[in-house]
């Protein structure tokens, strides 16, 4: 059984990718620090594929705790690595520690791997890379514009590195997968978004919401250049995103017609707005969401969705579940999270 790490796999898309992997035969061990996340994590993930993960505690900005986890785990096959702060609003609020985190994260993953004979990493990058694009969808060519927030930069910049370090040591491959907008959380409500706080995505925020733990959704901004005046973004099912892991470092691992360095658009193709968003979740709940209209948020962009040919051809990959579904799921969880206190 190969062996793959991943780190941050106890948050919102790794928790979600571990399934697929053991799902897919895989040993996984986990890196993260918990700091946004819940160790019970594991638990769902557990009922979900009757295997719990190995799990480390440990931060990947830390070197001396990640040369620990990698001196323990030389026998790995590849690194999946999510491990990093991902809010855009923080980022312009606390830039630094975006910068300290993300940045000293890629470079420890790389370092731990050269030293330890690794070759195969997937990183988890973002479509913030192309900043507000001009023309749409955008494509894996598409210019990768200045960043428009904090969070935005660290991904173009570890892309960066990467490619860098690449130029350097031909012993190493890597995928870049740069993800469009994560919703939904898995069929079997055993594991989901889990935001600490305040959540700073969409649909967290939405759920939280109808069921009465929010008095209302912003929607930032009705007055973008687009048809209904909302922000319009490409909102993809996170198993079908997970699964975009699976095939990447099965690829990574045959190495058939394999270029060291390649970059995949993952999103469904299509463009949603903020506001059908709200529309399909009453659609799909029966529930009437209270919402305001709000400004606009610094460092949001106005639209952008993906061009996933090139993913479908090299990966053979395509996005499966419809909105409804996704956003049906997303609302299962929240109802099993209000349970779940209800029984406590």
């Amino acid at each position: 059984m190969e062996k793959i790490i991943v780190t941050g796999g106890i948050g919102y898309i790794g928790s979600h990718t571990v399934v697929e992997f053991q799902s897919a035969g895989f040993e996984v061990v986990i890196v993260d620090n918990l700091s946004n996340s819940d160790i019970k994590v594991l638990d769902g993930i557990k009922n979900i594929t009757g295997k719990k993960p190995i799990f480390y505690k440990a931060d990947v900005s830390d070197i001396h705790e990640i040369e620990e986890v990698f001196s323990k785990n030389k026998d790995a096959v590849a690194i999946v690595h999510f491990a990093a702060f991902k809010a855009v609003g923080e980022s312009v609020q606390k830039p630094l520690m975006y910068y300290q985190n993300n940045i000293q994260g890629i470079i420890n993953i790389l370092s731990q791997m050269q030293k330890n004979g690794i070759s195969n990493l997937v990183f988890s990058s973002s479509c913030t890379v192309y900043g507000q694009a001009k023309s749409l969808p955008v494509t894996e060519d598409s210019p990768i514009l200045k960043a428009e927030s904090p969070y935005g930069n660290t991904k173009k910049i570890s892309e960066e590195i990467i490619s860098d370090t690449l130029k350097s040591d031909d012993k190493l491959n890597v995928i870049s997968l740069r993800y469009f907008n994560p919703i939904g959380a898995h069929h079997t409500a055993e594991i989901g978004e889990l935001p600490i706080g305040i959540p700073n995505n969409l649909l967290p925020f939405l759920t939280q919401t109808a069921i009465g733990i929010r008095e209302k959704l912003s929607v930032f901004g009705n007055d973008y250049n687009t048809h209904d005046g909302t922000a319009i973004r490409d909102y993809i099912n996170v198993v079908d995103l997970a699964k975009a892991h699976v095939v990447s470092i099965q690829r990574l691992l045959e190495k058939k017609n394999l270029t060291n360095y390649e970059v995949f658009n993952i999103g469904t193709g299509k463009g949603t707005s903020v506001m059908e968003i709200v529309k399909t979740f009453e659609a799909v709940s029966g529930e009437k969401l209270n919402y305001q209209i709000a400004k606009r948020r610094e460092g949001d962009i106005e639209q952008i969705w993906a061009d996933t040919s090139k993913a479908n051809e090299i990966l053979g990959w395509k996005a499966q579940e419809s909105l409804e579904n996704t956003i049906k799921s997303a609302w299962e969880w929240e109802k099993r999270l209000a349970q779940r206190k209800v029984n406590k």
